[in-house]
């Protein structure tokens, strides 16, 4: 059902660098790039993520309650994403650790302050 997400950013070139360093460790590669957007996927048809600059040229922001999660498939490889995306200048926004319900997850801000989850669900921890 989702084709893709754009998250706002105030420097492309320093956002594509860390989400092609962070998406690359999920097998995702640019799929789409031009001088105010780049989109990455892992495969045609896939739902994927994307940067921009905003059409309206204002600042960036991240949206307040707005959150973009991605499945990292198992426990380990979310703790691993969650730490490359702190390495990376990433803020936490919450540890790697169950969250109920079978659901494991982890959080951070990218360098916009755009709000992200690493998750799995059917988690065993």
């Amino acid at each position: 059902m989702i084709g893709y997400i754009t998250l706002g950013t105030g420097n492309l070139g320093t956002a594509g660098a860390f989400y092609d360093a962070l998406l690359g460790e999920l097998g995702a590669k640019r799929f789409m790039s031009d001088d105010r957007m780049i989109v990455w996927g892992t495969q045609p048809g896939a739902p994927m993520l994307g940067v921009c600059t905003p059409y309206d040229e204002q600042p960036a922001s991240a949206g307040n309650g707005t959150m973009v999660a991605l499945n990292g498939g198992d426990e380990d490889t979310v703790r691993s994403l969650h730490r490359k995306a702190l390495e990376l200048g990433a803020s936490n926004e919450g540890d790697p650790g169950p969250r109920g319900q079978g659901f494991f997850g982890a959080y951070f801000r990218d360098l916009d302050g755009n709000k992200l989850c690493l998750f799995v669900m059917g988690a065993g921890s």
